[in-house]
């Protein structure tokens, strides 16, 4: 844990301001409700202090867990098999993926990979995505081929540079932009369209690397 926390202080400074905000807003609560409270005896009030120090450290944790996730994800970020990493390590279970492409574009490395889940299938992109559109264009064809009256979304990962255009998502959010989608399927129909899906159509070799374990990321030493 100590080990996350200064990985994350590392590459996000203002994090302290919300670890510290995390524990101390309960804490202070907890005080406060035990000294202004009428007809408090001493059991009530450590007891009203003990919940505020253990609301504290519950809230320190999740705290403490999505901003690491977040800081691990900037470390990858813009890396071939970044989006993998996501796929493999953020998804809820109602998701089914593989952190390898379906499809790549040799020359830059720029990929396409496909979940499935209750919104549907979707194709993420990473990478140039000028260098995806035909990959993208084939990729959706075969969904639609495969499986005709399942919904086919887009979502493409960039940093915010290099032309990405206002709707690419960073890293971090991606999770969030695929839940964003309207639901089409039920847990039954996501089973079986990702079945059909893995079985009728098989993931390229490519030179991208598996997904790396973002919480396995170290932070670049301060020069």
């Amino acid at each position: 844990m100590y080990q996350v926390f200064n990985m994350t202080r590392r590459a996000d400074p203002s994090s302290v301001w919300w670890f510290a905000l995390a524990f101390v807003v309960p804490v202070v609560l907890g005080v406060l409700l035990a000294l202004l409270l009428p007809g408090q005896n001493w059991l009530a009030i450590i007891l009203w202090i003990v919940a505020g120090v253990l609301l504290g450290v519950l809230l320190f944790l999740i705290v403490l867990g999505r901003l690491a996730e977040r800081a691990a994800y900037s470390q990858i970020e813009g890396q071939p098999g970044a989006v993998g990493a996501v796929l493999s390590n953020s998804l809820r279970r109602q998701w089914r993926s593989s952190e390898m492409p379906v499809a790549v574009h040799g020359r830059s490395q720029a990929a396409v990979y496909r979940a499935v889940g209750t919104p549907g299938v979707v194709l993420i992109t990473e990478g140039q995505r000028g260098n995806l559109s035909r990959q993208v264009d084939e990729e959706r064809r075969k969904v639609q081929r495969i499986v005709p009256n399942v919904p086919v979304h887009v979502v493409h990962v960039g940093t915010g540079k290099d032309g990405d255009g206002d709707d690419a998502v960073t890293l971090h959010k991606l999770p969030r932009a695929m839940n964003k989608f309207k639901k089409a399927l039920n847990r039954n129909e996501v089973l079986a369209v990702a079945n059909r899906l893995d079985s009728l159509t098989q993931s390229p070799a490519s030179a991208i690397p598996k997904g790396m374990d973002p919480m396995r990321a170290r932070a670049g030493r301060p020069r």
